[in-house]
């Protein structure tokens, strides 16, 4: 069964086409778009996500449209920015629990235990104007385990982090691969590897 969902997807900026009729059923999986830069991966990955709306097409979450019903697909949906820097003034254990109020879920212990095996430890009450790349991604990361989510998107996950958080994301992206849809933009050849993603380009979707 499909879990993710992309139909007709088009997306033109001025005179360039980054894509057009994109079509395609995810089911569960890692899965990696692992093009050069400048293939439209970061625009496609802010669609899906919801954040930004295309020119035609849609996006089905557990069935429900991102841009139709917001609501009951992100309930479903988990995104982790290429810039992780939207709120610069609250600390990441604040961005922890306004997701989880927004998700009307509690903020369990497996998030803190992905935290903590991250190494965010002794950086969660910092603000994120005071935390550095990784760090900050490192949040976001942690944040993917709030609610229930069925589907997984990362722009550049492994940008920023250290060796150790490396490893510890590639067996979290494995696990979570088992029965979510997974899908990352990244060239890091290991985390590839180490996940099992399939390698995907935006154009052949």
């Amino acid at each position: 069964m499909s879990i993710l969902t992309i139909q007709n997807l088009s997306k033109r900026y001025g005179e360039r086409q980054l894509f057009q009729g994109l079509n395609r059923e995810f089911t569960p999986g890692c899965y990696a778009l692992s093009e050069e830069d400048n293939t439209g991966k970061t625009t496609l990955l802010k669609v899906l996500a919801g954040v930004l709306k295309p020119d035609t097409g849609d996006v089905l979450v557990e069935g429900h449209s991102i841009f139709k019903s917001p609501a009951q697909a992100r309930q479903y949906l988990a995104f982790v920015p290429d810039d992780c820097m939207g709120f610069p003034d609250i600390s990441g254990r604040e961005l922890l629990q306004r997701l989880a109020q927004e998700k009307k879920v509690p903020l369990g212990d497996d998030v803190f235990d992905i935290a903590y095996a991250l190494g965010l430890e002794p950086h969660l009450d910092k603000r994120f104007e005071q935390m550095s790349t990784g760090t900050r991604r490192k949040v976001y990361l942690a944040a993917t385990l709030i609610g229930e989510p069925s589907v997984i998107i990362a722009d550049g996950p492994t940008n920023g982090l250290d060796s150790a958080a490396r490893g510890v994301l590639a067996e979290y992206f494995e696990e979570m691969g088992q029965e979510k849809v997974v899908l990352f933009a990244s060239w890091d050849a290991d985390l590839i590897a180490a996940c099992g993603a399939t390698e995907l380009e935006v154009g052949l979707l």
